[in-house]
């Protein structure tokens, strides 16, 4: 549940499926693997879970960012020569602005050595390729609001929701109409001035909770 004191309630993109991508470097494999973590936990089980896979490669570099503000960061060069993979691994992601998020890059060593530049390109260039086969959201934060009407406002309510791109969650038509629906933050005030204006009044409007939520647009 997000903080609903007043402060930042800023969006943050989170990784909603992991993916695998894979760069050829002079003759060296690099292979990210990219993860859903939760926690520090899941993302260490993960890296444990890749060397065990790919225990013949010559490194499994790793980084991840986890928590609403990505407050716990790691990243490990695995005998790569400090600064060359992890950290540049952890850039990107970063970058990205990407939360709950771990990735192993898994080299295959070719024989002809990259040189410190080389290898920073090689494993940043690796977690992109991961990245692009992944697929990433946005968290944002909201209100939830319990609407109930008669059936003269639901047209002029629901109008007012899809002019917003807005569905709502629950539907439930009786004597009366009740809905729930997901505001983004910045526009549930509004939005509730304007559904209020347009039934004149009638329109019960109650705040169920305010949350982060996956915007799937």
């Amino acid at each position: 549940m997000a903080n609903t004191e007043t402060g930042k309630r800023e969006a943050y993109r989170i990784l909603v499926q992991g993916g695998e991508g894979e760069i050829v470097e002079k003759k060296s494999r690099f292979i990210a693997t990219v993860r859903c973590v939760e926690s520090e936990e899941e993302a260490l089980a993960f890296i444990e879970e890749m060397k065990k896979k790919y225990w013949d490669a010559r490194h499994n570099c790793h980084a991840f960012v986890v928590g609403e503000n990505g407050g716990i960061q790691r990243y490990s060069d695995d005998g790569e020569p400090g600064g060359t993979a992890g950290r540049p691994m952890l850039d990107v992601l970063l970058g990205e602005g990407i939360r709950n998020i771990a990735v192993v890059v898994t080299r295959y060593f070719g024989g002809v050595l990259l040189g410190t530049g080389g290898l920073v390109r090689a494993y940043t260039q690796a977690v992109k390729a991961g990245l692009e086969n992944s697929k990433v959201a946005w968290m944002r934060f909201g209100k939830v609001l319990d609407i109930e009407t008669d059936y003269n406002g639901i047209g002029k309510i629901l109008y007012l929701l899809g002019q917003s791109g807005i569905e709502p969650q629950k539907a439930e038509y009786t004597e009366v109409v009740r809905l729930q629906v997901m505001l983004p933050y910045e526009i549930a005030g509004k939005m509730e001035k304007d559904i209020t204006e347009a039934t004149n009044g009638k329109a019960q409007i109650s705040l169920a909770e305010e949350t982060y939520y996956i915007d799937k647009k």
